[in-house]
């Protein structure tokens, strides 16, 4: 069910809902969360909606968005609730602000709350410089960011490090996890020889890569080199090497051993949805996330 209401204010909209809980049996109990994904415009809402609908299956919760109109336009709320089939195992209510509003998001979004349960901030673009110090973000006990769309990836990641506070999180970080996990698991084998020296490669604009040459600098506290080119990691031992290489946008990789025969791993790029999912399972400090974004200091650029 989807019902919209334009020309309104927050006080109409919360009655529109305890209405709609009355008359449909739609229900907050069992809501783990409340999400608020702050958008830079209407046109860019649809999708983070349809993320974070996907993402409500495994952590269902009330999602606010704001999506921000004209600063010169007339000062003007426009809202939209979606319930039941509509918004996955979400409550979504979509805030178009216009004017004035724009200056006041936090105000706009503390009616819709829910009560006793974690906030969780998401800006799929156009993140603030300081998440923890934004009006938003100052609500929330977890703040998401994603670099990867930002107009310079690379610059952002690495300001990461400068705005972090006890919370942050960007998708970039989750989009490499099963890299992560691979190369942990592939390195904890014999020979158990401690790398002399690791190489990244990929796209330079793919922000993903540099906290994955962080990590690998920070775990493994060996020179680490960040290179554009195919998209590949390799880790040098002693005695040994390793390899994982996979093409840009295929969805298999190659895990190449010294003295071993290749394997074949499945290894796509994360979408979105199972990236924000994965965030949503922990609202502490991501202590790696944090050391991984002060290695980025220690990796060499070619």
């Amino acid at each position: 069910m989807i019902v919209d209401m334009p020309e309104t204010t927050t006080a109409e909209v919360t009655k529109r809902l305890v209405r709609l809980r009355e008359s449909n049996g739609v229900i907050t109990m069992g809501r783990v969360l409340t999400l608020v994904v702050c958008t830079l415009d209407s046109s860019e809402a649809e999708g983070a909606i349809e993320a974070a609908n996907d993402a409500s299956r495994e952590h269902p919760c009330r999602v606010v968005v704001l999506a921000r109109g004209d600063r010169e336009a007339e000062t003007r709320l426009d809202a939209q609730i979606r319930v039941g089939g509509d918004a996955g195992a979400a409550e979504v209510i979509v805030l178009r602000l216009q004017g004035e509003l724009i200056n006041h998001e936090s105000s706009v979004v503390i009616p819709f709350l829910l009560p006793d349960t974690p906030v969780v901030a998401w800006w799929p673009r156009g993140a603030p410089e300081f998440p923890s110090k934004d009006s938003v973000g100052r609500l929330a006990t977890r703040r998401i960011t994603d670099a990867t769309f930002a107009p310079d990836p690379q610059a952002t990641i690495k300001r990461r490090r400068e705005s972090y506070a006890s919370g942050d999180t960007d998708l970039a970080w989750s989009r490499i996890t099963y890299w992560r996990a691979l190369l942990a698991a592939t390195l904890d084998e014999p020979p158990y020889a401690p790398a002399e020296s690791v190489t990244v490669s990929g796209l330079h604009d793919e922000p993903a890569l540099d906290i994955l040459a962080g990590w690998l600098a920070a775990r493994l506290g060996c020179p680490v080199r960040r290179r554009t080119g195919p998209l590949r990691v390799e880790v040098h031992r002693p005695s040994a090497s390793i390899a994982i290489a996979r093409p840009q946008t295929g969805v298999t990789a190659t895990l190449t051993k010294t003295g071993d025969p290749d394997q074949r791993i499945a290894l796509a790029r994360r979408e979105t949805r199972d990236c924000l999912a994965e965030e949503l399972r922990r609202l502490d400090a991501d202590e790696i996330y944090a050391e991984s974004l002060d290695g980025i200091e220690r990796v060499t650029y070619e």
